[in-house]
């Protein structure tokens, strides 16, 4: 849904502009740049928000989230979220289909998630630990099993010692104890609705070896981000009977980026290894 800002313009009229409209009329710090992004992906939630709430889904500061409206030209908080509340809706014509709308949330979730990048050192930083842990343990269950496998598989190519696990229970206390003695330092998990009893049993275990935890997951606050050391999150759709994931892996294709960029030169001699041995095997059907 188009949400609109209705102000008053010259001689009292009301005057409509979309939030992307507002947005572009103004330069904003990197803290304000989240909080626009989340306002434009999320801008019906948002409108019954606190602003305590809307800074914690913003990840940033309740004093932000002040200086923003501020900005924007508003008395206070509470005005901006009324006129939130007044936003004028799509017509029926431009709502779609709900496969449309299934692709319309996942486009709200991946501009969000771009807003985010905006401030990339925090995910230069996470890259930059998961390249320096050898071995790397990359976890996820049930659900998020599959995208933890494919991280695992593109990770191989730039690091020399990449494991994932994917099981729970002892095989998963067996897979971090022999990580942990061979030198581990940090694992990712990958954790997404719903979350498995083994992913929150996995962040326990491996605190207590004295792993550094990163969570990839859907939210930066959630039943889970109490147990992790690092969160980093994108939005995931669930317009569907099943959920759409395409931010989340928007999100694990940059971080696997970051970890190329921390690799430097050893990273690129391993990516024309593979190329090479790919090229004298012939692994891929070429066009």
């Amino acid at each position: 849904m188009k949400l609109f800002i209705r102000r008053e313009g010259k001689g009292g009229v009301r005057v409509g502009r979309s939030l992307q409209e507002l947005f572009a009329a103004h330069r904003f710090t990197p803290a304000q740049r989240r909080i626009a992004g989340y306002l434009i992906a999320n801008g019906e939630e948002a409108a019954f928000l606190t602003s305590m709430e809307l800074a914690e889904r913003a990840e940033v500061s309740q004093p932000s989230v002040t200086r923003f409206v501020a900005l924007l030209g508003f008395d206070g908080y509470a005005e901006f979220r009324r006129d939130l509340r007044r936003s004028a809706p799509k017509p029926p014509s431009e709502l779609g289909n709900k496969f449309q709308e299934g692709v319309d949330k996942d486009v709200r979730n991946l501009a969000a998630l771009r807003e985010r990048f905006a401030d990339e050192e925090s995910l230069r930083a996470v890259g930059g630990r998961l390249m320096a842990s050898e071995p790397l343990v990359v976890m996820g269950f049930r659900v998020s099993a599959p995208p933890a496998e494919l991280f695992g598989y593109l990770a191989a190519k730039i690091h020399p010692d990449v494991r994932v696990l994917t099981d729970g229970g002892s095989v998963l206390g067996d897979g971090l104890r022999q990580a942990r003695r061979r030198g581990a330092r940090t694992v990712i998990l990958f954790a997404l609705p719903r979350y498995p009893r083994e992913a929150r049993d996995a962040l326990l275990q491996a605190r207590e070896l004295g792993l550094r935890t990163v969570l990839l997951t859907d939210k930066s606050v959630s039943a889970l981000t109490p147990d992790a050391d690092d969160v980093v999150s994108a939005g995931v759709a669930s317009e569907l009977v099943f959920d759409s994931h395409a931010a989340v892996m928007s999100l694990s294709a940059a971080l696997l980026e970051a970890m190329t960029d921390a690799a430097g030169a050893s990273g690129q001699r391993r990516l024309e290894s593979f190329e090479d041995y790919a090229a004298e095997h012939e692994l891929f059907v070429t066009d």
